[in-house]
């Protein structure tokens, strides 16, 4: 499908998340080092950043380093940091209205990676476009595990009643708070798994997974995904006769 495709505009997902696989193995066809495939896998998020900002995405949230990517090899895990601090470019967020954004465990990244990242969230906090978020040392375990212990500490100080805990309790309580759950969730590289992603805001997401690798993941992919995501119905436990319905009051 062509970068041409068309969409409708009046029905682009809000929110994308995707999980960008296949940096490595990319790189493993081609004779490459691993790391070199990380590299091109970071200049294609410039691309489908920009391309999502110009078909109205409003959040695109991106899977940049998992809690479990801190047991790869000490030697990728530095070239990962490395190529992140190089390419958080705070004019190309500026010059798009980019507002800048990072959930996880950001405690356990190096200083200078870390103080970038805080510079550049501060710089960009004004900013009225999209909102782009890196998950980084993120898990959903490790989010709702953190949820819990912070409503449970609300429970112990009396701020909070048990019989006053619902779900939206807990989604004022993630990393996520201040966004909508996932329209389009999408796996590059062939697997068809979420691997500890975003697991309570995907509860009602589509799901797009391709083979292509992230490398090779570029604007003409992303409007597939998107036109894929607009073929379907999306009933939230509904018959498709309420959704109908429900479409023709609005």
């Amino acid at each position: 499908m062509e970068k041409d495709v068309q969409l409708d505009l009046n029905r682009i997902p809000r929110h994308v998340a995707i999980i960008m696989d296949g940096n490595g193995r990319w790189a493993k066809q081609r004779g490459l080092e691993r790391s070199l495939g990380h590299q091109v896998g970071a200049e294609t998020v410039h691309q489908i950043t920009e391309e999502a900002v110009r078909l109205g995405i409003e959040y695109l949230t991106l899977y940049t380093f998992s809690t479990e990517n801190w047991n790869r090899p000490e030697q990728e895990v530095t070239a990962l940091m490395g190529l992140l601090f190089q390419h958080i470019e705070e004019e190309t967020f500026m010059k798009n209205n980019v507002s800048f954004k990072v959930i996880g465990d950001i405690g356990k990244l190096p200083d200078f990676v870390k103080g970038k990242l805080m510079n550049c969230m501060e710089h960009t906090s004004k900013n009225t476009g999209m909102s782009l978020v890196l998950a980084l040392s993120y898990s959903s375990k490790w989010e709702l595990t953190e949820a819990t212990r912070q409503i449970a500490a609300e429970v112990k100080a009396g701020k909070l009643e048990l019989s006053d805990i619902d779900s939206d309790t807990i989604q004022q309580h993630l990393a996520t708070r201040d966004m909508p759950d996932v329209d389009l969730l999408i796996r590059t590289g062939g697997e068809q798994r979420l691997s500890n992603y975003l697991l309570w805001q995907c509860a009602y997401a589509e799901l797009y997974f391709c083979d292509t690798y992230w490398p090779d993941f570029k604007e003409p992919e992303l409007r597939k995904a998107i036109a894929d995501y607009q073929n379907r119905e999306r009933r939230y436990g509904l018959t498709s006769e309420q959704v109908n319905e429900l479409e023709i009051k609005s």
